[in-house]
């Protein structure tokens, strides 16, 4: 994996080979921010138990990957930020999209023996686990209510957000990132975080 101190050159000089034409530059970049995809999979999952108990992180970062690797086919991306908010926001809606999945009443998850008891005397098979189907769509309501208040931030602290909470950036390899201060990064930082819990939401 590229260190912190070459992710943003080794990305940029991608980027450059990308816009020259060479199609290979987007395998080399899934290479580089392969690492923090994982990591931002594992850590997006271990918040979700409804998503972790049927997919682990390899499926996440898998899918991940692919829908960075399509979309680099897709967009012209100018610096190595770009990369970064996009790779987040693929890890993101894979999670939303399984959350989804998971939650309707006639997915797998909804009808595993494991989310049943048994069925009356006079009633074959089994019938569902009263409150399950409910605590998936709460959920699902306060995942999907977290992103949209992260959404809703300023862009410049939502940018700082993306790339400490969903890629585990540090604060000086986002200052190189954003050509700003350590102390710039911090205060945006901080500044997003109460925003989003100022709406409600109570991740840290």
């Amino acid at each position: 994996m590229d260190s912190d101190d070459t992710l943003a050159p080794a990305l940029a000089a991608c980027l450059e080979r990308l816009a020259a034409g060479d199609a290979s530059a987007r395998d080399r970049i899934i290479e580089i921010c392969s690492e923090r995809l994982r990591g931002l999979a594992h850590r997006m999952l271990a918040r979700f138990p409804n998503v972790r108990r049927w997919d682990d992180t390899d499926d996440v970062f898998q899918n991940a990957a692919l829908r960075l690797h399509r979309s680099l086919g897709q967009l012209t991306l100018s610096d190595p930020r770009s990369v970064m908010a996009l790779a987040a926001t693929h890890v993101r809606r894979e999670l939303l999209d399984l959350a989804r999945r998971h939650a309707g009443p006639l997915s797998y998850a909804a009808n595993h023996g494991t989310n049943a008891g048994p069925g009356a005397p006079d009633e074959p098979g089994r019938h569902h686990v009263d409150g399950l189907a409910d605590d998936r769509d709460r959920a699902l309501d306060r995942w999907t209510e977290l992103h949209a208040a992260i959404d809703r931030l300023p862009a410049p602290d939502r940018e700082v957000f993306h790339l400490v909470w969903y890629m585990g950036c540090d604060q000086h390899t986002i200052a190189r990132l954003l050509d700003c201060s350590p102390r710039t990064v911090k205060s945006r930082w901080r500044a997003g975080r109460e925003a989003v819990k100022a709406q409600g939401n109570r991740i840290f």
